[in-house]
């Protein structure tokens, strides 16, 4: 699991006016990114594709820049995702991650 941030920039205000909940979504992370029983690559790639539904290009960007540089995540794998996107979400949340995809791995 990487140690950078995980969260939005509000959640820095959450840190100093309320300690208890920034711990609680701190915990929360470190509990979810565990592995217990699928490996933090195949949680990542379903973290990938839930984003690739969302139709939001930065969030997706986001996912797949951390996988590709932190997992070594790459096209073909994430091709993979795509395809189950599109079986599951439509053309138009396969599209908008696929321009990204092309960014990044062109």
């Amino acid at each position: 699991m990487s140690e950078k941030v995980f969260y939005g920039k509000g959640v820095r205000r959450i840190k100093k006016e309320d300690p208890e909940l920034y711990d609680a979504i701190e915990n929360l992370d470190k509990n979810v990114w565990n592995g217990s029983s699928l490996d933090y690559r195949t949680q990542k790639l379903i973290a990938i594709a839930i984003s690739a539904t969302s139709n939001e290009g930065n969030s997706f960007m986001k996912q797949v820049s951390k996988a590709k540089k932190e997992l070594d995540i790459s096209r073909d794998e994430i091709m993979d995702v795509l395809k189950v996107v599109l079986l599951t979400s439509g053309m138009p949340a396969f599209n908008k991650s696929l321009e990204v995809v092309n960014k990044l791995y062109d």
